[in-house]
């Protein structure tokens, strides 16, 4: 457990997924179609944060593409690197205007000390969609998905996540996709462990679209 709650592990995963999937037909018809997902996470910290404001309103593919590029000019994703690129150079990479000035936001703030990357970790979920929606380009999905995947917090819903949303209309077999107000009432079925029903949901979602999550190791350094 952290200073900043309970955090969903591979194993922790595994129980819950195992325990939702008995409990939950439809939950078990993306498994019985899909297979049960691996459990993937990013590491935390300033590379996941700028992967994630890649993955703003744009495919995971196309996100993934415009960071390697970025990964491949600079070696080392960080902020002093980042702040290093000009805007040129970023809009080559793929990166629009206004994601340059998110990305610039982002940066400044972890170098000059405003935003505490490495602390977020000790706060609760509360306390980290404070610190990080108080900066430019950073709302409330770009906050969950950090608290769901880097930090591994156990009951998270990103109610703004289109894939999410669609997953669940297909999954639950509904006439519309729920707008977020909708889908806060549908994920109370799986409290307190929505962040493993939304894993198994994106699952579901890629598997019929035959896409993959984006691997992990992209936010690794090249050498």
């Amino acid at each position: 457990m952290s200073e900043g709650g309970p955090v969903l592990d591979a194993d922790a995963f595994e129980r819950v997924a195992a325990d939702l999937v008995t409990a939950d037909a439809d939950l078990a018809r993306v498994v019985a179609d899909h297979g049960m997902p691996p459990f993937w996470s990013r590491p935390p910290g300033f590379r996941a944060l700028v992967l994630l404001i890649l993955e703003q309103q744009v495919s995971l593919a196309s996100a993934a593409a415009a960071y390697r590029r970025l990964r491949e000019r600079v070696r080392t994703v960080t902020p002093a690197t980042v702040l290093a690129c000009s805007p040129e150079e970023l809009r080559a990479d793929g990166v629009s205007r206004q994601k340059d000035r998110y990305l610039r936001a982002l940066a400044e703030a972890v170098e000059s000390g405003a935003l505490d990357v490495d602390g977020l970790a000790t706060l609760d979920d509360e306390a980290v969609r404070a610190a990080l929606v108080a900066l430019p380009g950073i709302g409330p999905w770009t906050a969950d998905v950090y608290l769901l995947a880097c930090l591994g917090r156990p009951d998270l819903w990103p109610v703004g996540d289109r894939a999410l949303q669609v997953a669940v209309a297909e999954a639950l077999g509904l006439p519309s996709v729920p707008d977020p107000a909708a889908l806060e009432g549908l994920g109370e079925r799986w409290r307190p462990h929505r962040s493993t029903a939304a894993r198994l949901l994106w699952h579901g979602y890629l598997g019929r679209r035959a896409r993959v999550e984006t691997p992990g190791d992209l936010l690794d350094d090249l050498v």
